[in-house]
């Protein structure tokens, strides 16, 4: 197998969520002198796209991009060490947590996974994250973005609280606050005074990205 051939089979295997194979194909890339960037970004990502190309035509639905997010973390594990190394910068950092209240994480955790693949720095806070947990995670990592996640009706106050917070700590105008789960809407969104919705994993990517994209071209200007 040729490199072209082998990133091509990693590409069809992260598609269909063939953890073992994705982890072969990675260890079996790297030993023939592939870099982790290549991996990453001429096979991984472009399959990783594609299943949120195919999950908003209602090719694929959630389990196929969970199983095809798992099999892209499991050469993420090779392969972040690798990138720290070598010092490839991360596109942006992302913190994320679960609101206080609120012990969803399924969602959460398949975006955190697709922004990973799409290659941010993701730092996941877990569940049940109080605001003042999301105010030390942010003065700590100087994140771009922090993401809060509601499942639960009762618990999207938590945003407006989670917001209200980060201001009285001066760090509101330091982040994009971007906001999502089942019952979220846009409307919600900016109703509380977020940056960002997104209604699913693949449109979160997206949204990330374009905000990031234009909070570097405001600080640039």
């Amino acid at each position: 197998m040729n490199q072209e051939e082998l990133l091509k089979e990693m590409y069809e295997s992260t598609l269909l969520g063939n953890a073992p194979a994705v982890l072969e194909l990675t260890n079996a890339g790297l030993a023939m002198g592939l870099s982790p960037e290549t991996l990453l970004f001429d096979s991984l990502i472009p399959s990783l796209e594609e299943v949120g190309a195919r999950f908003e035509r209602g090719d694929f639905f959630v389990p196929e991009m969970l199983i095809a997010g798992r099999a892209m973390a499991g050469a993420l594990e090779v392969l972040r060490p690798l990138m720290i190394e070598t010092g490839i910068e991360p596109v942006g950092t992302f913190v994320m947590g679960t609101v206080k209240g609120d012990v969803h994480d399924i969602g959460k955790n398949l975006v955190d996974i697709m922004l990973e693949g799409a290659g941010f720095h993701v730092i996941d806070l877990g569940v049940q994250v109080a605001p003042e947990k999301f105010v030390e995670a942010i003065q700590e990592h100087k994140p771009d973005i922090v993401g809060f996640s509601a499942f639960l009706t009762t618990t999207m106050p938590m945003f407006k609280a989670n917001i209200n917070v980060l201001e009285k700590a001066g760090l509101r105008d330091q982040v994009i606050v971007m906001v999502g789960g089942a019952p979220v809407t846009q409307e919600y969104a900016d109703a509380v005074g977020a940056d960002g919705y997104a209604s699913d994993a693949s449109a979160a990517v997206k949204k990330a990205k374009e905000l990031l994209a234009r909070k570097r071209a405001v600080a640039s200007a």
